[in-house]
């Protein structure tokens, strides 16, 4: 048996898909460097004063025009009346910042049900090509928001970039777990989180204010993703179609074939054709299935919640709270300029990525994931106690900043990349869109409850808000371990056998009515 190799057509295939996750991690970061000139942007747009208290002084003290300076029943007086007016208009730019961030998530929220149905309908690349639309729109939007009013156009930008990454989100995986031999699809799955966070850093680096995060260059910074939107879609014309794809929706065998040729480099396909006839074959005989089959029959229920449960453990692990945290800390431990750490913190999550590409076909999915919710769990307790004794032992807070960047290095080994390419690997051609769009549907619900609830259960629970991080991934561990099957260089038929063992035994009977579970052809 020969070892599957890149061969440079998938490589190049592959690198052109990964410009998708590219642009997803770099709409995910961008937003954050320039967040204080945006916000003095969108006052200056508003007629907001800058500075409110010196603003409310000078209205106080010189002018008597604007505000009227005798008190009377339902008058406030000058000063009163400044203040609430400033105060509204503080928590109007507020507001309107929010939405620029959040809007983001609604709109990847929408779009993930959409990825798996505009892949069947119109083909993996055009789909890809489809979405590139909506992701030049946002660009140009918000590329050009300086000579409009700011705030509409960047908040209208920030939506279609978050649609252009829903879809992407459910594409990329899908076409990528399609396209790659059995032997390679963990490792070049996991190259869909190494883009993401290799576009998140980035982001960072050219957010410096120095490059493009100044007054003068921050639209430029936000209409920058336009450019690998537009590389994208020049490449795609030249990338093969799904082989999956075209096989067992399209039943167009030649094409399959030359797709797979392609791919291979000359070398054997046939034993593609033949998990890809057995895989046809099951599809005939089974129904469209939808995202209501998925949680009611009784095939397709546990490997869709292990698949939830999965995208759950990694949002809610607590990794967007350190790099929410992390800057303060930075800035406690005494470094002058706290910017660099945190793009330290984006440095450590790449390299440890790539780790995870190169571990990933050797470890194994289900070792990686419970390696990297162990490591992280013992990191959650150290930053909880160094954050807790922050005042009493000053050096405690380097004890926090290593309990940081070993918190984000645990999880790009496994919570990171897993879940998006693992999910494609527990389902068949017949069920894997409804559940790709589920998986992404979860993971954009939890990143939006994680960013709108996280401050508040901060200011709550104050320095011990880490020891509640620590707990739920104690209890996504236990879930895992128990739960969540080996995929690693296994057929579908093979993942739905761990399955129904991780059900427990079935009766010989229902085992019979059961057997097109998740594409499965195993023979009694």
């Amino acid at each position: 048996m020969t070892k599957d190799k890149v061969t440079g057509t998938l490589f190049f295939t592959v690198f052109t898909t990964m410009l998708g996750s590219f642009q997803f991690g770099y709409d995910i970061g961008v937003i954050n460097a320039p967040q204080q000139i945006i916000i003095s942007h969108y006052r200056k747009v508003l007629g907001i004063p800058l500075d409110d208290r010196k603003a409310i002084s000078n209205d106080a003290t010189n002018s008597t025009e604007e505000f009227p300076t005798t008190p009377s029943p339902g008058n406030p007086t000058s000063t009163s009346w400044a203040e609430e007016e400033i105060v509204a208009s503080t928590h109007l730019v507020v507001m309107l910042w929010s939405l620029s961030v959040s809007i983001f998530a609604i709109g990847g929220m929408i779009a993930s049900f959409f990825g798996g149905w505009l892949g069947d309908r119109l083909g993996r690349i055009k789909a890809m090509l489809v979405a590139n639309i909506l992701s030049l729109a946002g660009a140009l939007l918000m590329g050009f928001s300086k000579l409009g009013p700011s705030h509409i156009l960047i908040i209208s930008g920030r939506a279609i970039s978050g649609l252009y990454c829903g879809l992407i989100s459910g594409l990329v995986p899908m076409y990528i777990g399609e396209i790659a031999p059995t032997t390679l699809r963990g490792a070049l799955g996991a190259l869909h989180q190494l883009a993401i966070v290799t576009g998140i850093l980035i982001s960072q680096i050219v957010g410096l204010e120095f490059i493009l995060g100044s007054q003068e260059h921050w639209h430029i910074l936000l209409g920058l993703s336009a450019v690998p939107a537009v590389l994208q879609s020049l490449l795609l014309f030249f990338c093969p179609e799904s082989p999956r794809y075209l096989y067992i929706k399209l039943e167009e065998e030649e094409k399959a074939k030359k797709s797979l040729k392609r791919l291979r480099g000359g070398a054997d396909i046939s034993k593609d054709i033949t998990e890809m006839r057995k895989e046809r074959d099951e599809a005939a005989r089974e129904q469209k299935v939808s995202i209501l089959q998925l949680f009611t029959n009784s095939s397709f229920r546990q490997p869709i919640l292990v698949a939830l449960m999965l995208h759950m453990a990694q949002q809610f692990s607590g990794i967007n709270a350190i790099f929410y945290y992390s800057t303060s800390i930075f800035q406690t431990a005494g470094i002058s300029q706290p910017v660099y750490a945190t793009i330290g913190v984006g440095v450590v999550n790449t390299l440890f990525t790539v780790l995870s590409v190169f571990l990933v076909e050797k470890a194994g999915r289900r070792s990686l994931f419970l390696t990297g919710m162990s490591g992280m769990f013992v990191c959650a307790i150290f930053m909880s106690v160094g954050l807790v004794l922050l005042n009493k032992l000053t050096w405690m807070s380097y004890v926090s900043m290593a309990a940081i960047f070993l918190f984000v290095s645990f999880f790009e080994i496994g919570p990171g990349p897993i879940p998006w390419f693992m999910v494609a690997e527990f389902f068949s051609q017949g069920p894997r869109p409804a559940a790709l769009a589920m998986a992404a549907f979860s993971n954009w619900t939890c990143n939006f409850i994680v960013a709108l609830c996280f401050p508040y259960i901060a200011d709550f629970c104050g320095p011990y808000v880490f020891f509640l991080f620590a707990g739920v991934v104690l209890g996504f561990t236990l879930f895992t371990f128990f739960k969540v099957p080996e995929t690693k260089g296994k057929s579908f038929e093979e993942i739905a056998a761990e399955f129904r063992k991780k059900r427990g035994s079935v009766p010989a009977t229902k085992a019979a009515v059961e057997m097109k579970f998740l594409g499965s052809a195993e023979t009694a």
